[in-house]
């Protein structure tokens, strides 16, 4: 799947718009790289997000096209998180 689509599927990241600007601005890597909107996902892969001064750190551990907005946070495991972006995700 597509990083964009997965982190608004996963909700992650609220809106695809802003996950692909997010994606295209240098700010979200996979593995340690910094990766584009299009790059492929997969689970176990480590994503980490880059807003400002915050940093979040998530391994995915389910990819589906079509998920509940109660189950979305089961798609990943938190690994590092700042305490205000779980405030704003929450």
């Amino acid at each position: 799947m597509r990083l964009d689509k997965y982190l608004k599927v996963s909700r992650i990241i609220k809106r695809r718009t802003v996950a692909k600007e997010a994606c295209d601005g240098g700010r979200v890597s996979v593995g340690g790289r910094v990766a584009k909107a299009g790059t492929l996902v997969k689970e176990g892969d480590e994503l980490e997000i880059r807003f400002g001064s915050r940093v979040g750190r998530y391994r995915i551990t389910d990819v589906r096209e079509v998920v509940r907005k109660e189950e979305a946070s089961a798609m990943y495991e938190v690994i590092e998180e700042d305490p205000e972006t779980a405030k704003e995700r929450a």
